[in-house]
């Protein structure tokens, strides 16, 4: 049986045709339903290619919480059968599904309109998850949010924010630190102040990490903040080193990568060292999300370069 499943984030890229989302402006009357019949086809791709770990697309339900587009208000309500159908189908195929809102998603924010439309969001998100009949292991990943130059007030908002959330919304959150501003032991803290889980990004970790910490006391400490009922999620990315060319006022300009950006497929040998570190440490089996450029066909490439550079660790790879 496996003890690490590998992920892929929204789009897929091994079949033409296949969409994560309807992604029409609302002009052209966009639709849940829409999204759900993309979702059934997107479901049986990943099942033939025994992909079992999902990122739905934050945008599966376009325009819900528009302010001044009331009329996509109650699509939740309106495909409360599909949504239990297509929860069905992720169960009958084995696929565990989390959903990463977008990045305005801010509950450390000193805007309140930014932290208020942010609990909206993340009311509606749990709204819709609930809907599709998933289990708590299904979680909406989201960052502290708020200003660089004040932390610890960026914190602090975030932690009062989580006490005022209905329960159900907390219940579904995942905290995962970011790549420029909240380390792995910054929402460690806020994890021991909230109960929240982490979803610990190791690129990002290797990015902000001001107190030294070890990939895996990070790992093993993000791993023990879930419940021992649950499967852990992690974020996994190499960093990108090919060299960009800009062409500007017709001089071609070379642009050499920055370490946070993510390349197009993994780099198998680090990928291998952080299940090494794993298994040598005892640490508990995790969900592991590849966000690489090349989505399935990264995690394809991966699985078949762990068999031919790791093969003790090919039969622990779902």
């Amino acid at each position: 049986m496996a003890l690490y499943w590998l992920g892929v984030p929204v789009k897929v890229a091994g079949a033409t045709g296949l969409r994560s989302h309807d992604s029409r402006r609302w002009q052209n009357q966009p639709h849940l339903s829409v999204s759900l019949a993309y979702l059934r086809d997107l479901f049986d791709y990943l099942h033939r290619q025994q992909i079992r770990f999902y990122r739905l697309s934050g945008q599966l339900a376009p325009y819900l919480t528009h302010p001044e587009l009331p009329q996509f208000h109650g699509q939740i309500e309106e495909c409360a059968t599909d949504l239990a159908a297509i929860g069905d189908l992720a169960r009958h195929y084995g696929i565990r599904l989390t959903m990463h809102p977008a990045f305005y998603i801010q509950l450390g924010s000193p805007d309140l309109t930014r932290v208020q439309r942010s609990i909206e969001e993340l009311e509606a998100a749990t709204r819709l998850m609930d809907a599709m009949g998933l289990d708590a292991q299904s979680v909406l990943v989201i960052h502290v949010g708020g200003e660089q130059s004040d932390k610890e007030a960026s914190m602090g908002r975030f932690i009062q924010q989580m006490e005022q959330l209905p329960l159900n919304v907390r219940q579904r959150l995942a905290l995962e630190n970011d790549d420029r501003f909240m380390s792995a032991a910054d929402v460690l803290r806020i994890h021991r102040h909230t109960g929240i889980r982490v979803v610990l990004d190791v690129l990002h970790h290797r990015c902000v990490n001001p107190t030294g910490l070890s990939l895996q006391q990070a790992l093993a400490a993000a791993l023990d903040s879930w419940p021992g009922d649950q499967q852990p999620k992690i974020h996994f990315s190499s960093p990108r080193t090919a060299v960009r060319q800009l062409v500007r006022s017709g001089r071609r300009t070379l642009v050499a990568p920055l370490p946070n950006q993510h390349s197009d497929f993994i780099n198998p040998f680090e990928f291998i060292d952080l299940l090494r570190v794993a298994r040598a440490a005892g640490l508990r089996p995790f969900d592991i999300m590849l966000e690489a450029k090349g989505k399935d066909l990264a995690l394809l490439r991966l699985r078949a370069q762990i068999g031919q550079f790791a093969p003790e660790l090919a039969e622990m790879i779902g």
